[in-house]
């Protein structure tokens, strides 16, 4: 006789806890959601903390047994049926006008689209943007993760080397500041997340936008290498290149000078982009000890830190939408 297990996840902030055979794995999880949740496969993600991070269907691994999820946080990132259910009507509406309007209008030459262009760029960025809800202004600072998500020259780079990242979010000022030294950026398992210091140290304003592009590089080439060693810099240097060159736009699109700069601000001197690519919480490989937030610094886990901004920000999404 097969022993049955209860999984257990949250969606939107509703808990949900599904029984499965011992034996059941994450696919089987995902077609349960389908015929339970009503949301099809390809519309799910898996937040999972610790380990693995964000997980989409089809999964890298589709036989994963759900046992080695048991004591795992577990959200759900998907739109509610009704959501589904109004971008449908709306694609169909829109496809029914756009019959209608093709049977009373010649037909006039389209212009050319580079979809290949439009599928990397789908494929190659950042899948999950996370501000962090309980520092002032979110809002702001998801504008700001935005920008640099839609900046011509970050595409560009990333659709160049193939890069994919989970969840790009902000990091939290006071977590990553000791007497000696400011923590610029993280990159977590080459690329599942990459945090960035978004704000000013006294938490009333951003820092320079240049500067923190500047810093999403040298994070993109950890994507690549762990240790700050040759290769390392001469990729982050190409990266760096290859985002300036492509920046026809002066960095994406126009914003304020009031809400993204700061001129206090005076960029890297006397500080450090990071420690080098880091693992479980710990950071490894070209690391120095001022790297480190010391002790009783760390609060949360920086994994149940996102995994509660993750849930936070859902809730503002359904609210929304009520």
């Amino acid at each position: 006789m097969t022993d049955n297990i209860s999984l257990s996840f949250s969606h939107h902030g509703s808990s949900h806890t599904f029984d499965f055979p011992s034996t059941a794995t994450i696919s089987d999880l995902a077609d349960r959601i389908y015929t339970t949740l009503s949301i099809p496969q390809s519309h799910q993600k898996l937040l999972i903390t610790p380990k693995p991070g964000i997980l989409k269907y089809p999964f890298p691994n589709p036989i994963l047994p759900l046992t080695t999820l048991l004591s795992k946080k577990i959200i759900l990132l998907a739109p509610l049926p009704s959501e589904l259910s109004s971008l449908s009507t709306a694609s169909n509406l829109q496809y029914k006008s756009a019959q209608r309007t093709s049977a009373l209008k010649p037909a006039t030459p389209t212009r050319h689209r580079d979809w290949k262009k439009t599928q990397d760029e789908a494929t190659y960025t950042f899948s999950t943007l996370l501000p962090l809800s309980y520092l002032p202004n979110p809002q702001k600072s998801h504008r700001f993760l935005a920008r640099l998500r839609d900046d011509a020259g970050i595409k560009a780079s990333m659709r160049k080397h193939k890069f994919s990242v989970g969840v790009l979010t902000e990091m939290d000022p006071a977590v990553h500041t000791t007497h000696s030294s400011r923590t610029l950026g993280l990159n977590q398992n080459k690329g599942e997340v990459i945090e960035l210091r978004l704000r000013t140290d006294a938490y009333d304003g951003y820092r320079d936008y240049k500067t923190i592009r500047k810093t999403l590089c040298h994070e993109l080439a950890h994507n690549v290498y762990g240790e700050h060693d040759r290769d390392f810099w001469d990729l982050t240097k190409r990266i760096e290149r290859e985002v300036e060159e492509n920046d026809w736009r002066a960095g994406g699109h126009a914003l304020t000078d009031q809400e993204f700069y700061n001129p206090e601000d005076r960029g890297v001197d006397g500080e450090h982009m990071d420690g080098g690519g880091w693992t479980g919480g710990e950071f490894v490989l070209g690391g120095s000890n001022s790297a480190v937030p010391a002790s009783g610094q760390h609060g949360l886990g920086r994994r149940e830190l996102m995994a509660q901004a993750a849930e936070e920000r859902m809730k503002r999404q359904r609210d929304a939408n009520k």
